[in-house]
């Protein structure tokens, strides 16, 4: 697992999301309430909007300008318009830092 420095933590508090680039890579990275952090790709397989823009629901996130919702741990979508996942990255928090492995988590 090869780790890259994403964000401060601290820069994504509970139930909210922030979008970064790493090695030209567009990724959200999400908190959901209960303090977990995840990476997906940031574009919205349905519109190419910002998923980070989105409002994250338990363990999903919703695009904010159609409505389609992605599970934030399989990257699958929950709700139409999009049909297609987006990718999901392993990621880890260590000593107030969010790392991102760029090699997508496997498909579930």
């Amino acid at each position: 697992m090869s780790l890259h420095e994403a964000c401060k933590a601290s820069a994504v508090p509970a139930g909210e999301a922030l979008r970064v680039v790493i090695d030209e890579r567009e990724i959200c990275i999400a908190r959901t309430e209960d303090g977990t952090v995840h990476a997906i790709d940031d574009l919205c397989t349905h519109g190419e909007v910002s998923l980070a823009e989105g409002e994250i629901m338990d363990c999903s996130i919703e695009c904010w300008l159609h409505g389609s919702a992605f599970s934030l741990t399989t990257g699958q979508p929950l709700t139409p318009p999009a049909f297609e996942p987006v990718a999901v990255y392993p990621c880890e928090e260590r000593d107030g830092v969010v790392y991102v492995d760029l090699t997508p988590a496997a498909a579930n």
